[in-house]
């Protein structure tokens, strides 16, 4: 079962707390979630994706999940940061080879985009997942080059 981390900005706390819920469900290990606590409560997306990343390059293994209105901001925000690849999937084949060919380690969903049901479709594909290494490794290096 997965390590999971899961960050959202106000436009998506709902979908952050379905997910989690969703996770522990199927037996994942929800270590932490960030962000605000209601709607109400006002998020800057980069500074929850700052944090959740942070978080990720000291567990080594573990995947985050980060959720704003679209998921782009946040997937923008992760992927300045060294050691993490962040994929926007609003499809279970994206998700699926954004883990076997890019060794994605977070998923990023846009709550004003998917609804809750397919937002978990997407996420079960993405923690099933896995890294394939062989060719897609070389890529993997060069982006972390």
């Amino acid at each position: 079962m997965a390590r999971l981390y899961f960050g959202s900005d106000h436009a998506a706390v709902e979908l952050r707390e379905h997910l989690a819920a969703h996770a522990r469900e199927a037996g994942h290990d929800v270590v932490e979630t960030l962000g605000p606590a209601t709607a109400d409560e006002k998020a800057d997306y980069p500074d929850v994706a700052k944090a959740l990343c942070a978080k990720l390059t000291a567990q080594p293994g573990a995947l985050g999940v980060l959720v704003c209105g679209t998921g782009q901001g946040m997937a923008i925000t992760a992927n300045r940061i060294r050691g993490i690849r962040a994929v926007v999937c609003g499809d279970t084949f994206s998700a699926s080879m954004g883990r076997a060919h890019n060794d994605a380690n977070v998923l990023c969903l846009g709550a004003r985009v998917l609804g809750l049901g397919l937002a978990a479709t997407v996420f079960d594909a993405f923690v099933a997942g896995s890294f394939e290494g062989g060719r897609h490794q070389r890529r993997v290096d060069l982006i972390d080059g």
